[in-house]
């Protein structure tokens, strides 16, 4: 591999100009085609083979008429001490308010006037409006989301408070502030580590332009293919990471090539031979986590995950075609003045040692202590891990500042926590042979049960054969208590089908999330087996061995759960909660831990091949096992931490969104990133390969056989140098050979 890909260096070095034309027509047609794309339609929901779903697809059959995947609003008013929603003032006021929300859209499906439907609280405090939609929340108008928001309006210049609530005022995954933090912060990070604007320039460039062709190929397909808003999210965040870190190994590969002599075409062929072989096998191991999202059977994830592996599949072709030619265009400037002196000097016998070898050479020096330190340290703050409560985000994670907050609490108090995830009993008395009798028998075994504030009247379909019962549980939605009543409802179903041939489901929001997050613990250990499987067989082959992929996987697992545990402290516990801007705690999101195994993973491999890969190669090259961890953190260790920083630059951008969910992603991904950076790639592996010594790379003599050599350490390249250079001597040293450059 490494010879193929030195020859592409070479051709993308020599033939720049086409390169850049093809990869800038490719942007431009990416451009036209989201620009000219229809606006997608509404983005489904699903989660195919659940209890929930298949509750919503039997309401869609057999309640057409009810937009069963329609969006809802609610609109509560809450009235001044002293008063009551009964008097005139404040009634006509509320009866005004639903004739206008009647006319304000033709999407309004139903409105319900709060005296007529019982919305009304014990206390005559508070009341509500329900608005339901005939198109989901993603496909109302801007009329109609304007003629919700101005409803309450009037209501509260004559002293009422009103807040709205409901998925009808949810808006798309914000960006571009965010994006900017990352990309600067980035950029500051890329010029203190090469030292030259054109360099720290050149993978900031060509990681926008990666970006840019996803991101756009994502919204030209988002009708065609369902694609929700979050799916460029995603694909923004990982591509823009991933497309830096690869053109800053490729970048600095190049100076390190050219620092030794040779001259540009040959250093751009011999950058892509070597350091290209690493980006390759990076990001398949991303591609492989994020593919392997499929496995979980949510089509939204599904979609997510290959959509996000595709941006990563370009940053990888960019930066074997694009960055070498850019690097064409650059000249001497990728290498600014005091980086060829810093070079020059680094060359010279007398050098002192950079900072990553002075580390390699601690970590050699105390080898046992630094793997216990790392160890038992992630060790104790992945304790929290083991109070992981999981659940999905709804309105009373929101900002308290926010109207959606508000309307959850004037709710919670008005009428119970409860009120703000009600259930949906579904009972289907098809094959039933007394459908009222059988309905009236679930209505009194839900009474029964406890954990439920109110249970209402059962309505029947025009056809008489199916019937739905509204649930008030006593507990919030995200409770432990509400997810016992869903199993409890479900459990008193299996005895009523089988005593009356009905069939009983519970669904709604609230049933959805309980059951969203089974599936997500269902598919936790698959998952892992997965995409740690086949990257650990990636790894056997990249490094021809069986110790150092093992070690690569059981590090990751130990960063991840570290970091998990870190998440549960501030967005469960509450420790540093108001340093992070975080308002409410409580459960984490469902889908965060599965998330997290594959988007870390992916990334921490980068590390992990980027730095072993040196140490292989030099290694493969004669010196000892040591000297081999010496060598590779004295040309790796700097880039690394750069590209570590990047990242938890771009990710932690992302903690200053107003949305805990996006604020929780950010977080857990950038303090991810620096336990496996800086604790298990820079410490504890060094630590273990010096222990091990050359056991590390030991491999059985029948697997040798088997494996085809892919070369990534670039022993191939040898017979593309002179012969003094083969046999040891060349250019690497003659400092003044720079002046090529």
């Amino acid at each position: 591999m490494a010879t193929f890909l030195y020859k592409i260096g070479r051709l993308a070095f020599r033939k720049r100009g086409y390169v850049a034309l093809i990869w800038v027509a490719l942007l431009a047609i990416a451009g036209v085609g989201a620009a000219t794309a229809a606006t997608p339609a509404a983005s489904s929901f699903s989660i195919p083979g659940t209890e929930a779903q298949k509750a919503f697809d039997l309401l869609d059959q057999r309640f057409p008429a009810s937009h069963a995947d329609g969006a809802t609003a609610r609109v509560v008013f809450q009235v001044p001490d002293g008063q009551k929603m009964a008097d005139p003032a404040n009634k006509a006021e509320v009866e005004k308010i639903v004739g206008e929300l009647k006319s304000g859209s033709d999407q309004v499906a139903s409105v319900t006037d709060p005296f007529t439907a019982n919305a009304v609280s014990k206390d005559g405090s508070t009341a509500y409006i329900t608005v339901s939609y005939d198109a989901a929340s993603t496909s109302l108008t801007d009329e109609t989301k304007e003629a919700l928001q101005k409803a309450g309006d009037h209501a509260e210049k004559g002293g009422m408070t009103v807040a709205l609530g409901g998925d009808a005022l949810e808006a798309g995954a914000e960006g571009g502030a965010t994006e900017v933090i990352g990309i600067v912060l980035a950029g500051v990070v890329l010029v203190v580590t090469l030292g030259s604007l054109v360099a720290a320039g050149l993978p900031l460039l060509t990681a926008i332009v990666g970006v840019g062709i996803g991101v756009a190929s994502i919204t030209a397909l988002a009708n065609a293919l369902d694609l929700g808003t979050t799916t460029s999210t995603l694909a923004m965040m990982i591509g823009l990471a991933v497309g830096i870190d690869y053109a800053l190994f490729i970048v600095s590969r190049y100076r390190a090539e050219l620092a030794e002599g040779r001259e540009r075409e040959e250093a751009a062929g011999r950058a892509v031979g070597t350091a290209g072989s690493a980006v390759v096998f990076a990001g398949l191991t991303v591609v492989i986590a994020l593919a392997g999202l499929s496995v979980v059977n949510v089509p939204m994830l599904t979609k997510m995950g290959l959509a996000a592996a595709g941006t990563v599949v370009v940053a990888v072709l960019i930066a074997l075609t694009l960055v070498p030619a850019l690097m064409g265009f650059a000249g001497k400037r990728i290498m600014g003045r005091k980086a060829r002196n810093a070079a020059a000097a680094a060359n010279r016998p007398d050098a002192k040692p950079n900072g990553g070898t002075r580390w390699a050479r601690f970590v050699l020096r105390r080898p046992l202590w630094v793997l216990v330190v790392g160890v038992l340290g992630l060790g104790a703050i992945a304790l929290p891990a083991t109070s992981l409560e999981m659940g999905l985000p709804d309105d009373g994670s929101q900002p308290k500042s926010t109207t959606q907050r508000q309307a959850y609490d004037m709710l919670s108090d008005g009428f119970g926590p409860g009120f703000n995830g009600p259930l949906m009993v579904v009972v289907d008395t098809q094959h039933s042979s007394d459908g009222k009798t059988a309905v009236k028998q679930v209505s009194d075994e839900i009474e029964s049960l406890g954990h439920v504030t109110a249970v209402t009247p059962a309505v029947f379909n025009p056809a008489g054969d199916t019937a739905t019962i509204t649930v008030i549980p006593k507990d919030r939605p995200s409770s432990a208590g509400t997810e016992e009543l869903v199993h409890s409802i479900r459990d008193a179903g299996e005895h009523i089908k089988s005593d009356t041939g009905a069939e009983v489901l519970v669904t709604g929001a609230t049933a959805m999330n309980i059951d969203f997050s089974q599936r997500m613990n269902d598919a936790l250990i698959p998952y892992l087996g997965l995409v740690v499987g086949l990257a650990f067989l990636l790894l056997i082959l990249v490094f021809r061995s069986i110790l150092v992929p093992l070690k690569a996987a059981l590090g990751f697992l130990l960063s991840v759960v570290a970091a998990l545990g870190a998440v549960v402290a501030v967005f469960q516990w509450g420790w540093l909660a108001s340093l992070l801007g975080v308002e409410t705690t409580g459960p984490i999101m469902s889908m965060m831990p599965i998330f997290m195994v594959g988007v870390v993973f992916g990334l921490a491999m980068d590390y992990e091949v980027f730095l072993v890969t040196r140490m292989r190669e030099a290694f493969v090259h004669g010196e000892t096992p040591h000297q081999a961890i010496e060598t590779g953190f004295k040309h790796g260790a700097r880039v690394v931490t750069a590209a570590a920083v990047i990242m938890m630059a771009v990710f932690g951008g992302f903690i200053g969104a107003t949305e805990s969910m996006i604020k929780m992603i950010g977080f857990g991904l950038a303090i991810a990133v620096f336990f496996d950076a800086f604790v298990v790639r820079m410490a504890i592996v060094p630590a273990v390969l010096a222990l091990l010594g050359k056991r590390a790379w030991w491999l059985p003599r029948w697997l040798d056989r088997v494996l085809p050599n892919v070369d990534v350490e670039g022993e191939g390249l040898r017979k593309h140098l002179p012969a003094d250079e083969r046999d040891g001597g060349g250019p690497a040293g003659d400092a003044r050979e720079l002046s090529r450059v």
